[in-house]
């Protein structure tokens, strides 16, 4: 049924498409590589003409609020859910009350009151070197703060939106106390100041400067789909380790999309959001990305079956963001730079 409706939408908009000359905008934080060859066979099918504006995630939030009303944007495209929550809180979307998307996308992988809209997901587990840690010697999260870890662990810094989210799932399952005590132990073992992104810290732990860390798997998948032998050696080193799935399981984000409260052209931006669900735009999106489709049936990129299929953490990514501040106190607390 669901194939259907979205045959129908295709078919819907190729007929519109003939009629008038459309187009809409989106600010996108992902890489152009990354993303216009889908939003071009988007306008193949549809005839709806795309202007597409790269950019950092914050720097694109800022650049919303200062245009206002005003703003060409018709659809916001970013990481994290942390990050479109604030978009949300700085009232720079909309809620959108959509049967395709709200059928096609579980309800974990979207805003609570339709505000955003998971397009992939992307995991967050414990990365290691197999030549020096065991994977007897791992199981949670929680785990990284002992002192068996003391000097052999990486982390990036304390301001990146994906560490954020993480430490705030760990805080609704664990409360405040333990949070900050699992932070600060983790801050003890450090075998470095954090510093650079999650490519450094798996590059780092490659060269031997710490044993373990925390990394997206799309990170890794990049060093074993590069053309670069360097990148494919330092993959070679590492493997991934899936925490807590004895109880929780391990953390799961979004790249995600949402309706800009200026949009122009509203029609048009929600039947680019409904192509992005599409088992077509899934595949070709994921793949390119690697990172794991959100429609259910839509296969994940080889590279990420490779890892397995862990338990993820079914916390409500809503949640994520509205506890996103306290988080970031508790961070603070622990003296994680």
């Amino acid at each position: 049924m669901l194939k259907l409706r979205r045959c129908l939408v295709v078919i819907g908009l190729l007929l519109f498409s003939t009629a008038t000359v459309a187009q809409v905008n989106i600010y996108s934080s992902r890489k152009e590589a990354l993303i216009l060859p889908l939003l071009e066979q988007f306008t193949a099918h549809t005839g709806i003409q795309v202007k597409l504006l790269t950019g950092k995630d914050d720097a694109l939030l800022r650049r919303l609020a200062l245009e206002g009303m005003a703003s060409p944007a018709d659809i916001l495209i970013t990481t994290d859910a942390a990050r479109l929550h604030r978009a949300k809180q700085m009232q720079l979307t909309q809620a959108l009350d959509n049967g395709v998307l709200q059928e096609a996308i579980p309800v974990v992988w979207r805003d609570e009151d339709d505000h955003w809209f998971g397009v992939t997901s992307r995991a967050r587990p414990i990365i290691y070197a197999p030549s020096r840690v065991r994977a007897e010697q791992l199981e949670r999260y929680e785990d990284l703060a002992n002192s068996q870890w003391r000097g052999r662990l990486c982390l990036r810094s304390s301001d990146n939106v994906y560490n954020q989210s993480l430490a705030a799932s760990a805080l609704i399952a664990n409360g405040a106390e333990q949070t900050l005590s699992w932070m600060q132990g983790m801050v003890s073992n450090l075998a470095k100041p954090p510093a650079g992104g999650d490519t450094d810290q798996l590059k780092a732990v490659a060269a031997g400067i710490c044993d373990v860390t925390l990394a997206n798997t799309y990170y890794l998948a990049r060093l074993q789909r590069s053309e670069n032998i360097g990148d494919n050696a330092v993959a070679e080193q590492l493997a991934v380790f899936w925490p807590n799935q004895s109880d929780r399981g391990a953390h799961f984000n979004i790249s995600g999309m949402a309706l800009t409260k200026a949009s122009k052209h509203k029609q048009h931006a929600i039947a680019l959001m409904e192509y992005m669900v599409s088992d077509q735009a899934q595949r070709w999106y994921s793949d390119a990305n690697n990172e794991y489709p959100v429609v259910e049936g839509v296969p994940m990129p080889d590279v990420l079956a490779s890892y397995g299929q862990p338990k993820a953490d079914a916390v409500s990514l809503t949640r994520l963001g509205e506890i996103n501040q306290q988080v970031i106190k508790l961070m603070d607390q622990a003296r994680w730079q």
